[in-house]
């Protein structure tokens, strides 16, 4: 099934579905294309058989396959450009294609609020947003304007311009007129929010206020080894020592009573024989 494209990417692509494929400005088309080089009626496309023929219904500006007018039944293949007086088409197989039309969707604007809540829309090119039934972003919201902003896509970036709209165009809360956009912006237009959906887009994870944290120990400084102590300092001065040999009187006492301390339990033991020894003898002599 083949599928058309649009060079200058003002709509998004169209699979050719139909039986019958009209092509023109007037509204009972099946693609409507608001151009003055455009007739009312300017072509068709008809499936047969699993192949595709155009015709040229009499347009004031003709109909072209690869520069190459055509009048009618002629057959389409992928690949081919169609031109519609300055409207340039391109004819895409999706199944075999590798051309820069088939490249993989990269922006998206996605209702976060309002009117088709959660519904994705693909942005290629230029698109109009508001109440008209003519744009490719139609919103039924009674605070939009029937024409509010555009959306355009141009070398992967994507910018939105207001059109005068009576309520304004909010980006990030922020009032503004034109804006470049930036995947995880949000738009708000009446009623309606957007968010923005576009390439390396990332969403932040909220933070958990009930999550443990972990965090890193100060780190303590390392414990210092021992200086090794010197001769000098082996065998430190008792202060003792050193009062005694500078005071020789103290130093004979100390020595004096030393021996007493020493020998307290052998007295001891001796006055008790001498003690054992009178009673015997005063026993005795009784």
């Amino acid at each position: 099934m083949l599928r058309i494209h649009f060079s200058d990417n003002r709509q998004a692509p169209i699979w050719l579905v139909d039986e019958r494929f009209t092509i023109g400005q007037d509204s009972r088309n099946s693609l409507v294309l608001a151009d003055p080089s455009i007739g009312s009626f300017h072509a068709e496309i008809r499936q047969d058989h699993g192949f595709y023929y155009l015709t040229d219904v009499g347009s004031p500006g003709g109909s072209f396959v690869n520069d190459d007018r055509i009048s009618t039944r002629f057959q389409l293949r992928a690949g081919d450009r169609v031109r519609l007086g300055t409207v340039e088409l391109l004819l895409v197989d999706p199944a075999r294609s590798n051309t820069k039309a088939e490249q993989v969707a990269r922006w998206y604007l996605q209702v976060i609020q309002g009117e088709h809540e959660g519904k994705k829309f693909h942005i290629n090119g230029s698109m109009t947003f508001g109440r008209s039934v003519k744009c490719e972003l139609c919103f039924s919201d009674q605070q939009l304007s029937r024409r509010h902003c555009e959306f355009y896509l141009k070398d992967d970036v994507l910018e939105v311009k207001d059109l005068a709209s009576a309520n304004g165009l909010l980006v990030n809360q922020q009032k503004v007129a034109t804006a470049v956009l930036q995947p995880g912006d949000q738009l708000k237009m009446g009623s309606v929010s957007l968010l923005v959906i576009g390439p390396k887009s990332t969403v932040a994870q909220a933070v958990d206020e009930d999550a443990t944290l972990f965090m890193r120990a100060v780190d303590l400084p390392k414990a210092l080894k021992p200086a090794p102590l010197s001769s000098s300092s082996s065998n430190p001065a008792n202060p003792l020592r050193t009062a005694s040999q500078a005071n020789p009187m103290h130093a004979a006492a100390t020595a004096a009573k030393a021996p007493s301390r020493l020998n307290k339990p052998l007295l001891g033991v001796v006055l008790l024989l001498v003690t054992v020894l009178i009673v015997a003898a005063v026993v005795f002599i009784a």
